[in-house]
């Protein structure tokens, strides 16, 4: 290819890029500090981090997802990952227009992500000499990996002319386009990098995106955040939680190989050497409610709205929660049971050509807006191995669909998010080749 970017050496990146920029080489002392916190609780038989119940699971706040990938194709964590607790959300846009200094980023990224989701710093919180600045911020110490993964997305923008990536490119990866239910809010949309971070312990999540941001610095700005709380999207062990208007979320999600590899994975059998056979794309939507207006509403008209009890989660058609909905029931009056333009209607496979998405949303609440009223609602995180799928449902959910009454979108941005790197490589690596 000849209108890339010139390579940097892999010498050069975890060299001089990675280990001296993100102080890991130099800190060897805090992260042994910190890797000591494990081997400590072996030692003693007390675990620190003691598992804590959450109804129908156990949280073991010890457990940490490899970062690392040990085959080819494989996903990042925090896709397929069972979903934790809490989410912190954040995208960059580059103030550098220098493709090494990308690199460079995205190589200092995926070393300290390793660090982190091991459960360890990325550097030591105090400096040597105790004059100096701390290369981890510390506030993590003792908490252990809390499952923690990061998800690293890059955006359309990295495959304009600044980078001289444009021909890299994927055909998939474009803005989603302006939708019926959109009223977004400037500063809450796009972004050229993202950083997805759950974690069960909040603080353990807070920690991650508060130093990886640092690490921008100077390379890259940020562009918008949100911070999610109580999963909207259920794990195999898991029960199916609720969204902040009562309802379950995520009943017919996406959960079996087949389904992955049909509607999430790019390339999953491997039959093109691209850089994102193995990976997938992000979309994320941040949707506001209108909560006061729906606590006043009836939970008969709710239920109408969802097609969907509000306690159980069964389909109105009857059954339980996991009965397959009956579009086609209809009551002794002749209405259909399920009204044609309730959530669940608009949104199901059967009435979208076949087509699933992963959902992976998050709980948010921002405080108060400015009439005094609760600003809150659902950071909406997809995966799919072709956005359009999601911008077709949509469409059809923007147009017609009766919770649009108490819903907003206010911030939509998209990603690509490339295959995790194996030890000795870096994110998106391929790219630059």
């Amino acid at each position: 290819m000849t209108d890339g970017p010139a390579p940097l050496s892999r010498r050069g990146l975890f060299g001089a890029g990675v280990a001296a920029g993100a102080g890991l080489a130099a800190a060897g002392a805090g992260v042994g500090a910190a890797a000591g916190i494990a081997g400590a609780t072996i030692a003693t038989g007390v675990n620190p981090f003691a598992a804590a119940t959450n109804g129908d699971e156990s949280i073991d706040l010890s457990l940490s997802h490899p970062f690392y990938a040990t085959a080819a194709r494989q996903p990042q964590g925090g896709i397929r990952t069972t979903p934790q607790r809490y989410c912190v959300f954040m995208t960059f846009d580059m103030s550098s227009s220098v493709a090494t200094d990308l690199q460079v980023l995205l190589a200092r990224w995926s070393a300290s992500i390793a660090q982190l989701q091991a459960g360890k710093t990325v550097g030591s919180v105090e400096p040597a000499h105790g004059d100096g600045v701390g290369a981890d911020t510390g506030e993590a110490l003792d908490l252990g990996p809390a499952s923690l993964t990061v998800t690293v997305g890059l955006g359309p923008g990295i495959f304009d002319e600044r980078f001289g990536l444009a021909s890299r490119r994927p055909d998939a990866l474009r803005q989603i386009p302006t939708l019926p239910s959109d009223r977004l809010q400037e500063g809450l949309s796009g972004g050229d990098l993202s950083l997805q971070a759950c974690a069960d312990d909040p603080q353990v999540a807070y920690h991650a995106i508060r130093d990886l941001a640092r690490m921008a610095r100077g390379t890259a700005t940020v562009r918008w955040t949100v911070l999610g709380f109580g999963r909207a999207s259920a794990g195999p062990s898991q029960t199916t939680p609720r969204n902040l208007m009562g309802f379950k979320d995520g009943t017919r999600n996406v959960t079996t190989d087949e389904e992955y590899d049909r509607f999430v994975w790019v390339d999953p059998d491997g039959e093109a050497d691209g850089w994102m056979a193995g990976g997938t794309y992000q979309v994320i939507r941040k949707i506001q409610m209108n909560i006061e207006i729906w606590d006043a509403d009836v939970v008969s008209d709710q239920q109408r709205v969802f097609g969907r009890t509000k306690v159980e989660g069964a389909p109105l058609s009857g059954g339980t929660e996991h009965t397959t909905p009956d579009f086609h029931a209809r009551t002794a009056s002749g209405d259909r049971k399920i009204d044609e333009r309730s959530h669940v209607a608009l949104a199901a496979h059967e009435n979208n050509d076949g087509v699933k998405i992963l959902r992976r949303p998050y709980n948010y609440t921002d405080g108060l807006n400015q009439y005094g009223q609760l600003d809150a609602g659902l950071l909406f995180a997809a995966y799919v191995n072709d956005p359009e799928h999601f911008t077709r449902i949509q469409r059809r959910l923007g147009a017609v669909d009766r919770l649009n009454e108490y819903i907003a979108h206010i911030g939509s941005a998209v990603f690509a998010i490339p295959p995790a790197p194996k030890k000795g490589s870096y994110i998106g690596e391929q790219l630059f080749r």
